[in-house]
């Protein structure tokens, strides 16, 4: 394995220049002059699986594809992005509407689930209606090495090219993905932190990237979902430059995902696998 510290691959992949912001007018409380300001974008996303209404989530009006292939998948609603058979998107403004036609099977675990789901940008398990739905009983990961940590030098600074929305205007989280060479591949932003993981798992997979021996960086704080999240996509290892809530780490441990916070003014903490299981 490469122990080089790798660099950013060619932006071929990388998120596209900010188009989902709008300038607005302020002024100041202290002083009467006022300026303007360019702030992110957010619609209201109604998605339906063959016909039949399933969330309404807030999100950031770009990538909406690779949002709906990665949220049906990240959700447990499809177990392959085959199952997918049309997606048609529609609507204008703040108000967007997905057509998601997938295979029957899908529709009838779909409809097993007995969920209706009022997603926010701010939490990821809203309106799952039973305990076992939020705790499912997921694959256990194989296991795989941990990343060098030449990777990781300088990594928040690195990622910056793959959030231009962040960059231009703020208030966005974004998930970027590193491949088995230590490469910077493709990075994708949301208001939602959930949805930028969703948004980067759906390219991933609408792209065929190969994510063995690749990792996911998330910006923001890392709770259970992003954990189900990159479980269901088989990604091995998670790193979080916010630190990871307990039940995080207690899932990481005992589905054999590696999960490492990277501070930002100190070395990498490996919380999974524990160091007695590292030998």
């Amino acid at each position: 394995m490469n122990t080089k510290r790798p660099v950013c691959a060619a932006p071929a992949l990388e998120t596209p220049a900010p188009a989902a912001s709008q300038t607005y007018s302020y002024s100041n409380l202290q002083f009467s002059e006022s300026a303007d300001t360019a702030l992110a974008e957010e619609v209201a996303l109604a998605i339906a699986y063959n016909g039949i209404s399933q969330a309404v989530m807030l999100v950031t009006p770009t990538d909406l594809e690779d949002f709906i292939v990665g949220f049906s998948l990240g959700s447990g609603i499809i177990q392959d992005a085959t199952d997918i058979y049309d997606l048609q998107l529609s609507g204008s403004g703040s108000a967007q509407y997905a057509q998601v036609t997938i295979a029957n099977r899908a529709f009838w675990n779909l409809k097993q689930q007995r969920r209706q789901l009022a997603g926010t940008s701010g939490c990821g398990l809203c309106g799952v209606e039973a305990v076992e739905q939020a705790l499912p009983d997921l694959q256990v990961l194989p296991g795989a090495p941990l990343p060098p940590v030449e990777w990781l030098d300088g990594l928040r600074q690195r990622i910056g090219a793959f959030q231009p929305l962040g960059q231009h205007c703020g208030a966005v989280h974004a998930a970027v993905f590193m491949n088995a060479q230590g490469e910077l591949l493709m990075g994708r932003e949301d208001i939602g932190r959930h949805n930028a993981l969703d948004k980067l798992i759906g390219g991933l997979v609408r792209r065929n990237i190969p994510t063995a021996g690749g990792l996911a960086i998330v910006t923001s704080r890392c709770s259970l979902e992003l954990i189900q999240k990159v479980l269901r996509a088989g990604i091995q290892t998670l790193v979080s430059l916010s630190s990871p809530t307990g039940l995080a780490v207690q899932w990481a441990r005992r589905h054999n995902l590696n999960l490492i916070h990277l501070p930002q003014k100190n070395a990498p903490r490996v919380y999974s696998p524990t160091s007695e299981n590292q030998a």
